[in-house]
């Protein structure tokens, strides 16, 4: 097998503040206790396409609840790659737990954008049946899996990434 990438996580820093802003319940100590517990995705067996992204912190989610995710996480991959993200089987299959985007895309670009690159997962439960899903800190919740992908011949795009989430389109 091909490697192409490798997960890091961001500063203490990025973590810090990216954590408080999206959850201004939480102070700079939960943060810290967050990151110290971060740990990079990993394949759960040798077959296993997809790199388990584990949650920074408890959480429950009442059907259409959503919740997003700082996860600490970064990667840099080979430029002809993106990581493509969906949430764990399972969790799909039983609460209908689902990406808010559908699938998130993360290009090579984006591990040199403002925010260091750092992957926020947004994930809502769907449940049709009433079932509330509840994760610990530290329980896998998505997945990530490396594709490769071509460009067209007349392809002449020159503009380079200067931002983070969402930035390729402004």
């Amino acid at each position: 097998m091909e490697r192409i990438a490798k997960f890091e996580l961001v500063t203490r820093s990025q973590f810090i503040q990216d954590f408080m802003d999206t959850f201004p319940d939480m102070n700079e100590e939960h943060a810290s206790r967050a990151y110290a517990a971060l740990t990079l995705p990993v394949r759960a067996t040798t077959g296993s396409a997809g790199y388990d992204f584990r949650s920074t912190r408890d959480f429950t989610l009442a059907p259409g609840e959503t919740i997003k995710i700082p996860t600490g996480i970064r990667v840099r991959m080979r430029e002809d790659y993106c990581l493509m993200v969906f949430p764990r089987s399972g969790l799909g299959f039983r609460y209908r737990l689902q990406m808010n985007n559908t699938v998130g895309i993360i290009d090579s670009d984006y591990y040199n954008s403002d925010n260091e690159g750092h992957i926020f997962i947004k994930i809502t439960n769907d449940s049709k049946e009433g079932k509330s899903v509840t994760l610990k800190q530290g329980d896998a919740f998505a997945q990530g899996i490396f594709v490769s992908f071509g460009i067209t011949e007349d392809d002449e795009v020159s503009e380079l990434r200067n931002g983070g989430l969402g930035s390729t389109s402004k």
